[in-house]
């Protein structure tokens, strides 16, 4: 089984909104690192997504005209296999990555980065629902605190419990960046 390290929307973008906060960005990017360094020593693909939308100006962070559409400080380097910049919540919607990745004879997905409940979910489900087999790293996503429509608090942490929770057995196989690893260090030596 080839598995591929699919780093979504980890960018500098994301410093230049209200809600960002630093507080969970050390874990965060603690994890995201294990992952791109368990891959690359492996020689297994890493792929990154960026997004990008909205006016096309210097004040929008997400506009490639702000400078702000590239890796976030902290974020580990790397060479990645493919880069792909989307305009919808998932990284399969009109990026050409699913040609990629079947090309690529790519059979697993390792899902990461910002935001857990949003494109990094979205994509988990998209792919699944695609015939691809999910794992589903919560550590290695990162999301912010949020308002509920009935003004009540909701918490990251919460945001990400719920995520795994509507995504394990079901559209991906939750686990942690360990975990992930071991799977990734299991399937080369089956194809060895």
């Amino acid at each position: 089984m080839k598995s591929c390290l699919i780093v979504i929307d980890v960018q500098e973008s994301f410093r230049h909104r209200p809600y960002f906060g630093e507080r969970d960005l050390p874990a965060y990017l603690g994890a995201q690192n294990a992952l791109i360094s368990g891959f690359a020593a492996a020689g297994a693909p890493i792929v990154r997504i960026f997004h990008s939308d909205g006016p096309a100006v210097a004040s929008n962070s997400f506009a490639v005209e702000s400078g702000h559409v590239r890796p976030l400080e902290g974020l580990a380097d790397f060479e990645a296999a493919a880069t792909f910049t989307k305009r919808r919540h998932s990284a399969l919607v009109g990026t050409g990555l699913d040609v990629w990745l079947t090309q690529n004879r790519i059979d697993r997905l390792v899902i990461s980065g910002i935001r857990t409940e949003q494109c990094c979910e979205t994509t988990a489900r998209h792919a699944s629902d695609l015939g691809w087999q999910v794992d589903y790293v919560p550590e290695a996503t990162l999301t912010f605190d949020m308002v509920q429509p009935d003004g009540r608090p909701l918490t990251a942490a919460d945001i990400k419990a719920r995520t795994a929770t509507v995504l394990d057995g079901r559209f991906a196989k939750i686990c942690g960046a360990d975990e992930a690893l071991a799977r990734l260090d299991a399937s080369a030596r089956e194809a060895a």
